[in-house]
């Protein structure tokens, strides 16, 4: 009765990285290699379904820090200016803004649960907010062990590790020194609390033979899990999300 129960529980999967690490097109992928074996998958936009304030938090980075909107792309690259912007104020708005988008993912995550859907992909977690502090301080690692531990752990959660020169021709938007920064705090994350499944910089086929290897090993999903029930937690289906 209890493995019967523990089958028919929601797997929650959730992807990291810096920008331009290839999170979409793996989640894409995943995706439809799951659905292919018969499992209902919802996609979580964190920005859209879990982030608190983001008309505040947009109008920061346009109107203030006048940071550019919109996807870089290597044929029209962007400069962003939010995440990446320095300063003890910023420091603090984030880290009150991180505890609210906690909060805000621990309901969302208590509401899914009586979806019905067989396996939830977040396509950020609250992980990618704490790699954009400085975890070189004891200070800032206590706030992200508190932070991670009101959120219930994913089953999985890959961190799709890649380099910062590659991430950045393909998605320009930020400066390479704050992917260097970046990257090297999702790596000081996962060494302090363990929590990534760590996948290597290689080929995007590769890639997805990885992600789906782990998936299909971690999450025991040999057996057919029960057919999902209507939608009933107030999310909309989404089919891809915003990078």
């Amino acid at each position: 009765m209890d493995a019967q129960r523990d089958n028919r529980r929601i797997r929650v999967i959730s992807f990291s990285g810096i920008d331009g690490a290839g999170k979409s097109t793996q989640i894409e992928r995943l995706r439809a290699s799951l659905e292919q074996i018969g499992l209902s998958v919802r996609l979580v936009c964190f920005w859209d379904d879990v982030a608190t304030l983001t008309r505040f938090r947009e109008g920061m980075a346009h109107l203030v820090f006048r940071g550019d909107a919109g996807v870089g792309t290597p044929e029209a690259p962007i400069r962003r200016r939010d995440k990446n912007v320095r300063s003890w104020i910023m420091t603090g708005i984030r880290l009150f803004l991180y505890v609210a988008d906690t909060i805000s993912l621990r309901l969302l995550i208590k509401r899914v649960q009586r979806s019905g859907v067989d396996v939830l992909i977040f396509d950020r977690f609250i992980y990618d907010e704490l790699a954009n502090l400085e975890l070189g301080q004891s200070a800032m690692r206590a706030y992200a062990r508190a932070i991670t531990n009101m959120v219930p752990k994913p089953d999985i959660s890959y961190l799709l590790d890649s380099d910062p020169n590659e991430a950045r021709a393909r998605k320009p938007e930020y400066p390479l020194e704050f992917l260097d920064f970046n990257r090297r705090s999702y790596l000081t994350l996962n060494n302090f609390l363990g929590i990534f499944q760590v996948v290597a910089p290689m080929a995007v086929d590769d890639v997805e033979r990885e992600t789906l290897k782990i998936a299909l090993k971690d999450l025991s999903l040999a057996k057919p899990l029960p057919a999902p029930v209507p939608n009933t937690e107030g999310l909309s289906p989404q089919t891809s999300c915003v990078p």
